[in-house]
């Protein structure tokens, strides 16, 4: 029989308490085991760290390795980031012989095909930050030069900073009193144990539209709790 031992991550204690990011992975998990994994097959155990991926010291982590080594089940991840954002540590886990690793978003790769992947994602955001480095780094340098062209420039920046400023205010007035009557609604589900998307559903179906008079998503329901308090 197949066995697996899951492991998920989020990168913060607020998304760990709101479920953003976990219901998406859970999702995952839950197509693989029930499109491609082979039948019949058992979870072993379930290992969840609530910490940033750059940090190879994971204690839930050790706990689902430790297992996938004492049984020889396989470690199932939903993405590899989930794992490690360090290709230097998802190499070494790699070359691990009692570690077999399987990601549900790419059921089919085998480990030097996740081991290219890991590679060129780590390029990438490496690439990434030089780029907005480079990016603000010009930035800069048009606002000196503005300013040394014209002397007005920096009083009708200011001006149009506190203009944003105070629509940004108002914005987010009118954002948190409307996240406060929806909460009258999204609380007692939440309380209730409801899941982000099941929530999101409820709305819809009660004809309630978001601040902009969209539908509700997952991600949308995560914020209102994060900004809104019960009030009646």
């Amino acid at each position: 029989m197949q066995q697996y031992v899951i492991y998920t991550r989020v990168s913060t204690e607020d998304q760990g308490r709101s479920g953003l990011g976990l219901e998406a992975q859970v999702r995952d998990i839950a197509i693989f085991l029930d499109k491609f994994s082979d039948i019949p097959f058992e979870v072993l155990g379930r290992f969840q760290d609530i910490q940033s991926g750059a940090d190879s010291e994971r204690p839930e982590l050790s706990k689902a390795l430790d297992m996938v080594r004492r049984t020889g089940a396989e470690l199932l991840i939903a993405k590899l980031d989930r794992l490690s954002r360090k290709m230097s540590f998802i190499a070494t886990l790699m070359d691990d012989k009692k570690v077999k690793l399987r990601v549900a978003q790419m059921p089919q790769a085998d480990k030097f095909q996740l081991h290219i992947y890991a590679a060129l994602a780590e390029q990438e955001r490496t690439f990434i930050s030089e780029r907005t480095k480079a990016a603000l780094k010009a930035a800069k340098v048009r606002h000196q030069d503005a300013r040394a062209k014209d002397p007005g420039y920096a009083k009708r920046i200011g001006g149009l900073r506190d203009k944003t400023m105070k629509r940004n205010e108002a914005i987010q007035v009118k954002a948190g009193n409307e996240a406060a009557k929806v909460m009258k609604i999204i609380g007692p589900l939440r309380a209730a144990g409801q899941t982000l998307s099941a929530i999101a559903e409820t709305l819809d179906s009660m004809n309630i539209p978001t601040s902009r008079g969209g539908k509700w998503t997952p991600t949308q329901v995560s914020r209102v709790l994060e900004r809104g308090t019960i009030v009646g």
